[in-house]
């Protein structure tokens, strides 16, 4: 097969008919190359044979022998049995199921190899084991006897044989010539220096290794290529938005910026003014901002916003600020309202539960260049929402946004510059790939005064106890959030058992305190009221569904309460137990768990109550979730990491990441002669993602 029809559908691979095609390209594999790239997901070592009397029962074994007898025994279930033979004794190997199949395969004085479990019913035993016969015509061991690898499957692929042995069965012969099909894509600098093994080699040894360290080889070789291509994409994107059409260049922050800064009730913290000068350096540039400003909860991220917005106002444009929930707006919109307003500026508020006419207003005075600054959820990316002359884009909470969400807010304005927030501290191996077109800016201080926040995990047992601390806490003057878990599949559920907590609480716990309840369900305009009555001291404690996971800020609530803290993610918890600490007062994080726990919950709630350090926990959180789900990355139009590992791979990473970074600086386009193969590779593999990659 020419090395051009590594692009061929796989039904050109021997074994393959149109109906496994189809099913095969369900599951992605449409091509030749497809087939290559469908890795093992583990294997099993079946290389060392073990003696048979030296087996032992509930044991794995691999064992070889000869066929001394076979056939069916008869009974109330009929079974086919093989006695296989060694120098050291015999051993039973059975089926009850596929007697056909099995009774065909072998013959007397055969030599087999056989793995499975071994277990004693009158004898040593091994049921249904996987087996090899050797023929000894020079055929080489596919199924065992070696290490093999074990492939994905579903269901409609078993169906038509394409387990793990289908998959052995198809791919071994043909990786035998892989060499002929598979052309290195990577240009011979990086495969010197880096030592890289050939793509052949890697590919013919990740899916038939000699032993498990050859494997682990294969896999270093195919990750590299993996992080190298993601970083080429991001860094095309970020040549892309760096060489883009001119961006506005805002004048320097005058007298609107100072008038601001009097009238805060608190001095920027210095992590704050330096994020704040790079923020103004790129403003002030001609080059479109696209900054991605993290900072623990509590850090001040709003305040260094609301002073971008301003620098973008006092140069003629509008600001548009937009946030993944209503209670998130409205915080955002409550807490910078006032300020601004007192300085002038008209800021609206604009949600899809505003009342129509109140929203056609609204719209009026954004389209009119009325309102300065807009803060919103995605109600902002509407196609009725026009801007008069939006000037920059900001985003909270930006990962839970899709990526045609963030290219619709940014394609409201010509060239705005863009802000991306969160309070979610990234670990440096998933910022320099879900993030690594993007500048990075960090507030790694908390505001003066802020104590750590002390964290208690509490079984049922101790319940009473925890109430009374409560109780006497609030005779103190302080407030208390009592939050019950809200996961989507069981909306219903756990909304009620929030709703009946409340109840409980009311009437049985705190029947003298006043107690609220807040949820995603209460009409937008009670909920602002409940949270207002909150804010004022009008409830003791409120109890709450994960609405109050990020943004809400009320210095007197010093205790949370965590019902169920073993369903939550180890940042979510970490985002909940942020609303408290925001004051000068001791705060207390209880989480109250169900045991027994997993171990995986366990160290989960053991980390938290360890630390609060956001970047600490954010590390373990990828350790403990992985990339893909530590934050929605596919979200980001990105490949998904298939063989990649981000903790163990590092050093990869980094090297994947200048070489790919070099290579933009010097050749943008990939026109030189020696890049013709890699941006043939790049074009083929990912154009589709890097569609996406595009969007700033």
């Amino acid at each position: 097969m020419p090395k051009s029809q590594i692009e061929s559908p796989v039904q050109y691979l021997k074994g393959i008919g149109p109906k496994k095609a189809e099913v095969l390209n369900s599951v992605g594999i449409k091509t030749i190359e497809d087939i290559l790239y469908y890795l093992p997901r583990k294997y099993l070592d079946r290389s060392t044979f073990t003696p048979i009397n030296q087996l032992q029962p509930n044991t794995q074994a691999t064992v070889i022998g000869k066929v001394e007898a076979l056939g069916i025994k008869k009974g109330r279930k009929n079974r086919f049995q093989v006695i296989l033979k060694d120098k050291t004794g015999y051993l039973n190997l059975i089926w009850f199921a596929n007697l056909k199949y099995v009774q065909n395969a072998f013959e007397a004085e055969d030599v087999v190899i056989a793995s499975g479990e071994i277990s004693f019913y009158n004898g040593l035993q091994m049921a249904h084991p996987e087996f090899e016969i050797i023929s000894g015509n020079g055929d080489e061991l596919i199924h065992t006897g070696r290490v093999i690898p074990v492939y994905p499957s579903t269901a409609r692929l078993r169906k038509l044989n394409l387990d793990s042995r289908g998959f052995r069965r198809i791919l071994k012969p043909f990786l035998e010539r892989v060499e002929q099909v598979v052309e290195e894509t990577l240009p011979q600098p990086i495969v010197s220096e880096q030592h890289l093994l050939p793509l052949s080699w890697a590919l013919k040894n990740i899916h038939f290794p000699e032993n498990l360290s050859v494997a682990e080889q294969a896999r270093q070789r195919l990750a590299f290529d993996e992080l190298f291509y993601l970083e080429l994409m991001l860094a095309l994107r970020k040549k892309r938005l760096t060489d883009s059409p001119e961006g506005i260049p805002f004048q320097k922050p005058g007298s609107l910026i100072k008038q601001l800064l009097n009238k805060l009730l608190f001095k920027l913290t210095e992590a704050q003014r330096k994020v704040l000068r790079e923020i103004a350096h790129d403003m002030m540039s001609k080059k479109p901002m696209n900054r991605l400003l993290q900072g623990d909860v509590g850090s001040g991220k709003t305040v260094v916003a609301l002073i971008s917005m301003m620098m973008a106002v006092e140069s003629g444009y509008q600001a548009a600020f937009m946030a993944p929930t209503e209670i998130l707006a409205e915080q955002h919109y409550l807490t910078i309202h006032k300020l601004a307003e007192e300085l002038g500026i008209k800021i609206v508020l604009l949600t899809s539960s505003v009342p129509k006419k109140e929203k056609d207003a609204i719209l009026g005075q954004i389209s009119l260049g009325e309102a300065s600054i807009v803060i919103g959820t995605q109600a902002l990316i509407q196609e009725k929402v026009k801007f008069y002359r939006v000037g920059l884009a900001v985003i909270d909470e930006q990962h839970r946004f899709g990526v045609m969400q963030r290219a619709l807010l940014k394609q409201k304005g010509h060239q705005p510059d863009v802000l991306i927030m969160t309070a979610t501290p990234i670990p440096r191996t998933l910022a320099l790939t879900a993030y690594g077109d993007l500048d990075v800016s960090v507030i790694d201080q908390l505001p003066p005064g802020r104590k750590p926040i002390e964290t208690i995990l509490r079984d049922e047992k101790t319940r009473p106890e925890v109430y009374r601390f409560l109780d006497k806490k609030i005779s103190s003057g302080r407030q208390v959030y009592i939050v019950y878990p809200l996961i989507e599949e069981t909306e219903k559920l756990d909304l009620k058992a929030a709703t009946e907590g409340y109840e409980k609480l009311k009437k049985e716990v705190f029947p003298n305190r006043r107690v609220g309840l807040i949820h995603g369900r209460i009409k937008n305009t009670d909920r602002e009221a409940i949270m207002q009555k909150f804010r004022k001291g009008e409830f003791d404690i409120l109890v709450s569904t994960t609405v109050i996971e990020v943004g809400v800020d009320v210095p007197n609530s010093s205790i949370m309460v965590i019902e169920h803290a073993e369903r939550f993610g180890l940042s979510q918890l970490h985002q909940l137990r942020g609303r408290v600490g925001r004051g000068a007062e001791q705060s207390f994080c209880f989480l109250m768990a169900n045991y027994p726990l997993s171990l995986d919950a366990k160290e989960r709630l053991q980390a938290l109550c360890s630390t609060t350090d956001g970047f600490k926990i954010a590390e373990l959180d990828l350790k403990l979730r992985g990339p893909g789900e530590f934050f929605g990355t596919k979200q980001h139009g990105l490949p998904e990491l298939k063989v990649a590992d981000l903790i163990r791979d590092l050093k990869l990473l980094y090297e994947a990441r200048r070489w790919a970074f070099k290579i933009i600086e010097e050749d943008p386009f990939l026109l030189k002669a020696e890049n013709q193969l890699l941006r043939t590779h790049f074009l083929r593999r990912y154009k589709d993602k890097f569609g996406l990659g595009n969007i700033g």
